[in-house]
């Protein structure tokens, strides 16, 4: 299982970033984890996947900018280590 935690930077609060990046994960298929907004203007993404290709494309995507609105300057991709996730929300 390969687990990566992005900080996303840019425009991408209030810009439907967070719902863009849940309909993504549905959309690749085999991506599980959260999405939520950080009090300093990021969004923060916990994704995991059993398919390193699946989680290559949504990594892409994320940097990209999965809303039309958004603007990603910077995404900041580590490894992760968190609890294993059975599906992809956005959390609070």
């Amino acid at each position: 299982m390969k687990k990566v935690r992005m900080i996303v930077s840019g425009r991408v609060q209030g810009v439907g970033f967070r719902y863009s990046t849940y309909a993504l994960a549905k959309e690749i298929g085999d991506i599980q984890g959260r999405v939520w907004n950080n009090d300093d203007g990021t969004v923060e993404i916990l994704a995991q996947s059993n398919d390193s290709t699946k989680m290559a494309k949504f990594i892409q995507e994320v940097r990209k900018g999965p809303s039309r609105m958004s603007h990603v300057t910077y995404v900041d991709v580590q490894m992760g280590q968190f609890q294993d996730y059975t599906d992809f929300r956005m959390a609070n």
